[in-house]
């Protein structure tokens, strides 16, 4: 059962706090990019063509400063707070104190998720997973897409190739609830491209999962096997040869 009362409130003050909440966190995060244009503005007077000259330099590192604002800036303010939310079913509306903090987290979330989609920037990515509470231990790539970082947890020397996504959430409008749940990969696995894990899922140590599997809810894959699949079922593996 979830833990709050499913009473609906179109006045509810979360509802009112939630957009301020985020105006206030991304007017901070774009902060620092807004001065450099207005320096940028005030100093370079454009008339002069070395001055033209650097303002591509200016553009490039105002995208620089934008991209750690809105990512890292959120982020550090998440983990200052400890906004975090706890497995287990809960009622889908702002009353619900975890869903409520998923709803402020998601929405905090994804535009960076959205931009480490794109770019290539592999330890801004880690650190940016850590800051929201994601466990990452040594020498792991962490691919793909996270979608609940804070109930996710990753060993160390895995690696998780490009397009796959785990899942920590499951929503049932039907029933208007979320069910949380965390996932767990142990060391030295590897994630297939594109493979699809769903919450409460454990990989045990030395896991793999094939390209394009998708791994069931509450699935618990054996040390050492070989998974694919949909959904995912151990693979016979070749004996090494002599």
């Amino acid at each position: 059962m979830p833990g709050t009362s499913t009473t609906k409130d179109p006045f509810s003050i979360n509802k009112l706090l939630l957009p301020l909440i985020l105006l206030l966190i991304f007017y901070v995060g774009l902060l620092p990019p807004l001065l450099l244009g207005v320096l940028a503005w005030h100093y370079l007077n454009l008339t002069i063509w070395w001055h033209i000259l650097l303002l591509p330099a200016v553009v490039y590192i105002g995208i620089i400063i934008t991209i750690q604002g809105i990512t890292l800036i959120p982020a550090c303010i998440v983990r200052i707070f400890h906004i975090t939310y706890a497995p287990g079913l809960h009622v889908y509306n702002y009353h619900d104190k975890d869903a409520f903090k998923w709803i402020i987290v998601c929405s905090l979330y994804t535009p960076g998720r959205k931009i480490f989609e794109i770019l290539p920037l592999a330890r801004t990515r880690t650190a940016y997973y850590r800051l929201l509470g994601m466990k990452i231990g040594a020498n792991t790539l962490v691919g793909g897409v996270i979608k609940d970082p804070c109930i996710t947890t990753f060993g160390s020397n895995v690696t998780m190739g490009e397009y796959a996504i785990i899942y920590g959430h499951i929503h049932n409008m039907q029933h208007e609830t979320i069910e949380m749940a965390t996932v767990t990969v142990g060391d030295n696995c590897v994630i297939g491209a594109g493979a699809i894990i769903m919450p409460g899922v454990v990989l045990e140590d030395d896991v793999t999962v094939a390209a394009g599997a998708l791994v069931t809810k509450h699935q618990i894959l054996q040390k050492g096997k070989i998974y694919g699949g949909v959904p995912a079922r151990e693979l016979p593996q070749k004996p090494p040869s002599q």
